[in-house]
């Protein structure tokens, strides 16, 4: 019985996510930047791992449409060879 009652929270449920970082501000608006241009290396190096992959939104702090913007411009500087498809080893 003890067992139980240390397990759960006070309201019963589980620890709510996402409160800690809400002041935190985007870092697409700090960038100053209007849409995402394929052209431009060093910003889209900046979202892309050391092994080449593309960061989460929720490590990078854009919102879903810039996101989607960030993914092609990758995609598209990938394929001029801008960009190398895998890190450096």
């Amino acid at each position: 019985m003890a067992r139980q009652q240390r397990q759960q929270t006070p309201t019963g449920r589980g620890r709510r996510r996402g409160l800690s970082d809400r002041g935190r501000p985007r870092k697409y608006t700090s960038l100053k930047v209007d849409a995402i241009d394929y052209k431009d290396v060093n910003l889209l190096r900046r979202f892309i791992s050391d092994r080449g992959k593309t960061r989460s939104r929720r490590v990078t702090g854009l919102s879903r449409k810039h996101q989607q913007q960030l993914a092609t411009a990758v995609k598209r500087a990938r394929e001029l060879a801008l960009l190398p498809y895998v890190g450096e080893r």
